[in-house]
């Protein structure tokens, strides 16, 4: 899924965006309901819970995303490594 998105285009920013969009986007439905509608306080709790759901699915791919940005088609392992390379050549020596 991952990689589909990434092919598509999407980034990991994008992805953290729409989640907190879609915190505002529940807090704007369930006020929205709650004025405009005479359904009542629940339907509006119900519409703000249903908006909000989806926040920590788009911050989960997001960080999935980070992840797949940083470690790219390398191996994990591999990476490591090259992290540790490079911290030993920046580390100052006595």
């Amino acid at each position: 899924m991952i990689k589909l998105l990434r092919k598509a285009g999407i980034s990991s920013s994008m992805l953290y965006t729409a989640g907190l969009a879609s915190i505002g986007l529940s807090i704007a439905s369930w006020f929205t309901s709650r004025n405009l509608e005479s359904k009542g306080i629940a339907r509006a709790d119900r519409w703000g819970i249903f908006v909000g759901q989806w926040a920590p699915a788009f911050f989960a791919l997001g960080n999935g995303m980070r992840l797949e940005e940083e470690m790219g088609e390398t191996r994990p392992s591999e990476k490591v490594e090259e992290m540790k390379a490079r911290a030993r050549e920046k580390m100052p020596t006595g």
